[in-house]
């Protein structure tokens, strides 16, 4: 079981390596992603065309593969990038936005897991979307609860070492751990690329912890955390935006020790 201890060095560690995360992500939320990475202590590269993804995964120090806004000419590029982190023991996460509820996308993440993603983040109808018991949620919202989600997490974790279902309270399933993550703020679902940029921040907390479960639970802490601070002072989307990428910067390992809720 992670504790707030283990949460706590995950960010002293993310903090004194700086990894590089290659992301191969959405065109909505790439910028925001970014600067999520940039503003937790992490750095991030956007290259996701075919003569350069494969290349790059293996520089990287983390994947992350974000189906949001998929093309069908990226197909090469996500199928290869994942093919040469799974062969470089590069962790790498999948994020499969829509699945179980648009086909194309649907397919092309079974397709990703044959490259066994370290991590799958995703709402928890996409979870139950993927897993196949479900049909997805309204567009890339998910209309299930996160703890519908961990039967389907469970039965994922056959080609991914840990799964998380996202929402009011985060569920992350690894092995037979169960690690719910409390806190957060609804204004994070006011916000584009909050969730995105989750996905992206757990590639970077993989890089550095030996354990994918605390590196997802941290990801998941930091995140929290972050969001509760910026949201003492602000409550509207825009201003909140901002105090969030200030607040995931600032933050301290004392500051997720305490502030973690883990359940």
């Amino acid at each position: 079981m992670t504790h707030p201890d283990d949460v706590a060095e995950a960010l002293l560690a993310l903090r004194a390596r700086t990894p590089l995360v290659h992301c191969i992500t959405n065109y909505v939320t790439a910028g925001f992603t970014a600067n999520v990475l940039l503003a937790a202590g992490a750095s991030a590269a956007m290259v996701d065309n075919e003569d350069e993804a494969a290349l790059f995964a293996g520089v990287a120090d983390a994947l992350l593969i974000n189906l949001g806004t998929p093309q069908p000419t990226l197909r090469t590029s996500y199928l290869s990038a994942a093919k040469a982190a799974q062969e470089g023991t590069t962790p790498w996460v999948l994020d499969p936005i829509g699945a179980g509820g648009l086909p194309w996308r649907g397919a092309m993440a079974q397709e990703l897991l044959a490259f066994h993603p370290t991590a799958i983040r995703g709402n928890a109808s996409e979870i139950i979307g993927l897993h196949g018991l479900g049909t997805g949620g309204r567009g890339v919202d998910s209309s299930a609860d996160p703890a519908d989600a961990v039967e389907s997490a469970r039965g994922l974790l056959a080609r991914a070492d840990v799964v998380s279902a996202s929402g009011a309270v985060d569920h992350v399933v690894s092995g037979e751990a169960l690690v719910r993550v409390a806190g957060g703020t609804p204004l994070l679902t006011k916000v584009t690329g909050t969730g995105c940029s989750l996905g992206a921040l757990m590639a970077a907390y993989l890089a550095v912890t030996p354990s994918p479960l605390t590196a997802a639970v941290a990801a998941h802490v930091h995140v929290a955390v972050a969001a509760d601070i910026a949201a003492e002072q602000h409550s509207a989307p825009g201003s909140f935006a901002v105090a969030y990428l200030d607040a995931l910067y600032s933050v301290t390992a004392d500051d997720l020790r305490a502030g973690a809720k883990l359940l």
